[in-house]
């Protein structure tokens, strides 16, 4: 697809798989903001980008996905900066080993992985659906099938924290969202899709100490690149044979399987009430 002209938005874009990703729309000729907690790595991974593509359309935007006044005040500052946008990839993401609260009172990795996902995309939807066609990508994973299904009775997980159910449990999120919004879209030219981008050498989880740190690098050498983890992404974001597609889900840049529970509409509908609860927002009109 060819992106000259077209404003993209990607979360988690100073490493990994949101680097990859951003940095290939930005050599296809988008503007590209970014999302990031760290201006300084925010700055030198823009710089890093503007330097290799020849791109100086990028643009940085400072949040933590885990603060929801950061989030709104990040996406106040991105309807100032684009009249139009046509494309955003929710990508950022983390894995805790232990439990933690945010500064809102709520579970770290569900706060972090679902609410900032849905709460930025509902900001920025009136641009979005006004700018249409448009795209929404968000990274999951096929750790959702970790879980059976949402628990509405203990959301954080505090009284049973595991990590990688934790996390499993957010990116079933993920997708339960990404189904519920494509039903709310049809008809609108906006598709959200969801992508599961493999197995990535990328710092996810590298933030619980030294030997987590170890842990990923050991494992990182029979892991993709994230070169690769961005390829599903962004044939998603950019494929022209994707045009009107929603609702799906994709691995190895192709439609594949979800769960059960990831396939339950009453549950989608009633994650997100919920979301819509624990974000403060308006029912969606």
């Amino acid at each position: 697809m060819d992106l000259e002209g077209q404003n993209c938005i990607v979360t988690g874009a100073t490493s990994g798989i949101g680097e990859a990703t951003a940095h290939t729309l930005a050599a296809q000729g988008a503007r590209v903001g970014i999302l990031c907690r760290d201006p300084a790595k925010g700055e030198r991974t823009l710089e890093r980008i503007r330097t290799e593509t020849g791109n100086e359309n990028l643009q940085l935007f400072r949040a933590d996905l885990g603060s929801q006044a950061q989030v709104r005040a990040a996406a106040a500052q991105m309807l100032d900066a684009f009249d139009r946008i046509h494309l955003l990839v929710n990508n950022a993401g983390l894995v805790n080993w232990s439990y933690s609260e945010t500064e809102d009172g709520i579970e770290t990795v569900w706060a972090v992985n679902h609410l900032g996902y849905f709460l930025l995309t509902r900001l920025l939807l009136d641009r979005l659906r006004a700018s249409a066609p448009a795209r929404i990508v968000n990274v999951a994973s096929d750790a959702h099938k970790f879980v059976g299904g949402i628990d509405f009775d203990d959301i954080g997980h505090r009284e049973n924290f595991r990590s990688m159910r934790v996390y499993g449990h957010s990116k079933l999120a993920n997708i339960l969202f990404t189904r519920e919004l494509a039903r709310r879209l049809e008809g609108t030219g906006v598709t959200v899709n969801a992508v599961h981008p493999g197995a990535v050498a990328t710092g996810l989880g590298q933030n619980n100490g030294g030997w987590a740190r170890a842990l990923t690098g050991f494992l990182g050498v029979f892991f993709k690149n994230s070169e690769q983890g961005a390829a599903t992404s962004l044939h998603v974001a950019t494929s022209p044979e994707l045009e009107g597609v929603s609702g799906r889900y994709f691995a190895k840049s192709r439609e594949t399987k979800i769960s059960k529970a990831a396939a339950d509409n009453a549950t989608a509908e009633r994650l997100w009430l919920l979301s819509e609860d624990m974000t403060g927002l308006d029912p969606l009109g």
